[in-house]
């Protein structure tokens, strides 16, 4: 594989990128995983609190508002790619390494589970963070109004709904970091993020991560805000409820759809990557 140039990377070298650095993600030791993981927790509640922002914004009209809120939402994906970090999300691309048998089940899984409860710390940290900074209050308290009740939203929606958006929600995040594999520059990465996840927040789907800055957010706010607004879900039942289906639905659409898919195009029966 050619490492310098200026054209982008084929997805074929793409594919064998991402096995390689899935296999660099399952060896990381375990203090290195948990400190990444928290800043991925971190950054993608910066794009979240960013979007919160400009959709409290009522001049916006629905299409605006939403398109202009995932764009600035991609903050949070940029900061993992190119400052570096560990989403939970993201590392759903692991499964190729897997299929191909450079790592075990075991190292995956053991990735899985302490980068996703190290993004849960991250992402209710800055949660915290936020509530403490009074920023919520700003537009007259429109930001914590609308985060009370799109966490209450999330918090009652049907289970099945929850699901199916965590899967078309983790396709995007999924090929956003595939595309961003191929980009040689900031630029580039740029470029290649800002379209996919900006469409999956346009369209309202469920990512785990943000949800858990969203929900605990909202916890927090909930007395600050009119009881008109506050729905009987949101809370620490209704947040697990949330992240189980999102969750296995975002696991669904990163691993097996995106994953699996480009292993089986691209990787099946060839050697292992050189190290």
């Amino acid at each position: 594989m050619a490492l310098y140039g200026f054209d982008a990377f084929s997805p074929a070298q793409i594919a064998e990128k991402i096995e390689q650095v899935g296999v660099s993600k399952a060896r990381l030791p375990l203090l290195q995983m948990v400190l990444l993981g928290m800043l991925a927790g971190a950054f993608i509640s910066l794009g979240a609190l960013y979007f919160v922002l400009v959709v409290s914004d009522d001049t916006l009209g629905f299409a605006a508002s939403r398109v202009l809120g995932g764009v600035v939402f991609s903050l949070g994906l940029l900061l993992v790619v190119v400052a570096g970090a560990e989403l939970f999300t993201g590392n759903n691309l692991l499964m190729m390494a897997w299929a191909d048998g450079r790592i075990s089940s075991y190292a995956l899984l053991r990735n899985w589970l302490v980068v996703c409860a190290a993004n849960f710390a991250g992402a209710a940290g800055m949660a915290l963070l936020v509530w403490l900074s009074s920023h919520p209050a700003m537009n007259d308290g429109r930001v914590a109004a609308l985060v009370v009740t799109l966490a209450g939203a999330k918090c009652a929606a049907p289970l099945a709904a929850l699901f199916w958006k965590g899967v078309l929600c983790n396709i995007l995040v999924c090929m956003a970091v595939w595309m961003a594999m191929a980009g040689r520059s900031v630029t580039d990465k740029f470029v290649a993020i800002v379209f996919p996840i900006s469409a999956f927040v346009a369209a309202g789907f469920e990512h785990s991560i943000a949800n858990m800055y969203l929900i605990p957010l909202a916890m927090l706010l909930q007395d600050s805000v009119p009881p008109a607004l506050v729905s009987p879900a949101l809370g620490v039942a209704g947040l697990l409820r949330n992240l189980a289906a999102v969750i296995a639905g975002n696991i669904l659409g990163g691993s097996v759809l995106v994953a699996l898919v480009y292993h089986l195009i691209y990787r099946r029966g060839l050697p292992p990557p050189a190290a």
